[in-house]
């Protein structure tokens, strides 16, 4: 069980990276400090934005429940 929730901690932490380096800047960070907020935003964000947005929470949810039970399982396994 604890391997299981270890291999899905794992990848969901990778998708995490992955699908946040995906999203576009909104500008206001670190990328504006040095040049690169040039762009503007027109209207809303698109639906393949905001299907982005979905599917990181749900990776995110993800990725937090494995962290409580590995916590739990490590602490009940000692």
């Amino acid at each position: 069980m604890i391997l299981t929730f270890s291999i899905l901690l794992a990848i969901s932490s990778l998708l995490m990276i992955v699908l946040v380096l995906m999203h576009k800047g909104r500008g206001g960070g670190l990328s504006d400090m040095f040049g690169g907020g040039v762009s503007s935003s027109l209207g809303g964000s698109s639906v393949a934005e905001r299907n982005l947005d979905r599917i990181t929470v749900g990776i995110a949810v993800v990725w937090v429940v494995c962290i409580f039970a590995l916590g739990l399982l490590l602490k009940v396994s000692n």
